[in-house]
């Protein structure tokens, strides 16, 4: 079992920057893959980004370029850094995890979830 805590959110102007932080409890984040959600209001919750306990990595193509998740062992946390932010990328962020290094965009894929943090672009 890992435990998340998500940190970081907050308000940014349209093309700022933030980064996210999803600290792990209970197990390293290492040995999991991990994975970063996002939901606007009303809508479902979709895939951001993704990175396997081999260190590979995938994003959606809405913040591909823009957006880059990484990984610090030492601290265990996971990180997303957010640039050129827009109004669209609006949304509670969650970090996810699930043991298993396949690549998945699903949410019902990933077993331990963050409590989520606010992110809100004006513009």
């Amino acid at each position: 079992q890992v435990q998340l805590v998500e940190s970081g959110g907050g308000l940014v102007q349209a093309g700022g920057s933030l980064r996210l932080s999803c600290a792990a409890s209970g197990r390293t984040v290492s040995s999991y893959s991990m994975a970063w959600f996002r939901q606007a209001p009303g809508k479902e919750r979709v895939f951001v980004a993704f990175k396997s306990s081999d260190s590979s990595t995938s994003y959606a193509n809405s913040v591909k370029g823009r957006f880059t998740i990484s990984r610090d062992n030492a601290k265990n946390t996971v990180y997303l850094q957010m640039n050129s932010l827009k109004p669209e990328d609006t949304a509670v962020y969650y970090c996810a995890a699930r043991n298993d290094p396949s690549y998945s965009i699903y949410y019902g894929n990933y077993d331990y979830w963050g409590q989520g943090t606010q992110v809100t672009v004006s513009s």
